[in-house]
């Protein structure tokens, strides 16, 4: 299944593939202090493939703070955050915004 989302005017948008496809989409509410005053709500596939677009670089921001373990990746047109990326051990890592996900078809968000 290929679940797409994007920010809300559609500078960020991004495609993630989730094979099998999923009768639910498990999501998290982060507890870090920048995700409680957004709503972040967050899903990620480890065996998935996500692609991400952006129409216009100049319009995104990345805001790391505390540990600088994780960089949000802010659409500064809109304010939303559709997409955060992290690198461990050299390896990069992604979670998506449920909140952002568009046409996914029935498929239940399960806390």
């Amino acid at each position: 299944m290929l679940i797409r989302g994007k920010c809300h005017c559609g500078n960020i948008a991004f495609s993630l593939t989730w094979e099998p496809d999923p009768r639910e989409i498990p999501a998290r509410a982060c507890s870090c202090s920048f995700c409680t005053k957004h709503g972040g709500v967050w899903t990620s596939n480890p065996g998935g493939a996500l692609k991400v677009r952006v129409e216009d670089p100049s319009r995104v921001c990345r805001y790391a703070f505390g540990t600088r373990t994780a960089d949000f990746h802010v659409c500064t047109r809109c304010g939303i955050v559709p997409v955060v990326t992290s690198r461990i051990d050299g390896r990069l890592y992604a979670v998506v915004s449920v909140n952002a996900l568009e046409g996914c078809g029935g498929i239940a968000v399960a806390p």
